[in-house]
């Protein structure tokens, strides 16, 4: 079992920055990705950013150049830097941690989620 503990989101206007923090604890063994994925209301969940433990990265296409993961193995922490907020950036961010960046949908391990909110 892998605990995830969020942090960081709030409200910010829009082209403004946030920073999220998560850390993993427990069989923490088992993880070689970690991640962001979030969800607005009606969508469905998607993958905003991920990280494997070589330094791998995955981004969408929409946060491209605006959002940087970065992660510290020896604290467990996977770290997602946001620049030029949109309000289309709005949802509900949650971290995921999984055995590899494809299957960590399906099969990792996910947080409670940290509300993030981009409005003037």
């Amino acid at each position: 079992q892998v605990q995830l503990v969020e942090s960081g989101g709030g409200l910010v206007q829009p082209g403004g920055s946030l920073r999220l923090s998560c850390s993993a604890s427990g069989s923490i063994f088992s993880i070689n990705a970690m991640g962001w994925y979030r969800q607005a209301p009606g969508k469905e969940r998607e993958l905003v950013a991920a990280i494997t433990s070589s330094g791998i990265t995955k981004y969408a296409d929409v946060v491209k150049g605006r959002f940087t993961i970065s992660r510290d193995g020896a604290k467990n922490t996977v770290n997602l830097q946001m620049n030029s907020l949109k309000p289309e950036d709005t949802a509900v961010y949650y971290c995921n941690a999984g055995p590899n960046i494809v299957t960590m949908r399906s099969f990792g391990s996910w947080g409670q989620g940290t509300q993030v909110t981009v409005s003037s």
